[in-house]
């Protein structure tokens, strides 16, 4: 039995160990094998960063080929800036309506570039196995597009919504829930033309 860390455009496979073994056992796992440091980097589970080293490895449903992806530890591709920042200015305090235009800003973002993108990519997929040249073209866009939307999962769990805010609570929880979504189309859809062939 073994779990997947996704870096990059790698998959690395490693032994899952007991269900009550500590996160922080992973990480060091990971690092060890990456020689990255271990605080250089983020792992990501179901579209949630796992935050707490001392939490057990069941607190985050981490099952026999469950998925994480490696966050950080090298450069990553940055999407592009809008003229319009959606982040306020520092000087100015926090606010419920500052924090819904973040969120909003980053759903928006997504909503008219990276899912549409998703679409082109999953409509481009060949019907039939495809050859091992075609899945190499077609790799490099899955990786990108895969990596952009995790940055953007990351983005929404920074976005802190303080002081009882529901409605940016409310609002985040919908906005990780359609970027998951996304990432699930784009993974599901790679990982049927992979089984075909």
């Amino acid at each position: 039995m073994s779990y997947v860390v996704k870096w990059g455009r790698e998959r690395l496979h490693f032994p899952l160990p007991d269900p009550s073994t500590k996160l922080s056992y992973i990480r060091r796992q990971i690092a060890d094998y990456t020689h990255l440091p271990e605080d250089s980097f983020k792992l990501v589970h179901g579209g949630a960063v796992m935050k707490d080293d001392n939490a057990p490895l069941s607190a985050y449903s981490i099952r026999p080929n469950s998925t994480i992806a490696l966050i950080g530890g090298e450069p990553l591709p940055t999407p592009p800036k809008s003229s319009k920042s959606s982040k306020p200015d520092k000087n100015e305090p926090r606010t419920e309506q500052s924090t819904l235009a973040q969120i909003r800003a980053e759903r928006q973002g997504v909503q008219n570039g990276l899912a549409k993108e998703v679409d082109a990519f999953v409509a481009n997929l060949p019907p039939t196995p495809p050859q091992q040249e075609q899945v190499k073209t077609m790799q490099p866009t899955h990786a990108r597009l895969s990596e952009l939307l995790l940055q953007s999962l990351l983005r929404l769990d920074a976005i802190n919504a303080e002081g009882g805010w529901d409605e940016a609570r409310k609002e985040r929880k919908e906005a990780v829930k359609e970027v998951q979504k996304v990432l699930d189309r784009l993974d599901g859809a790679w990982a049927g033309i992979k089984g075909r062939r």
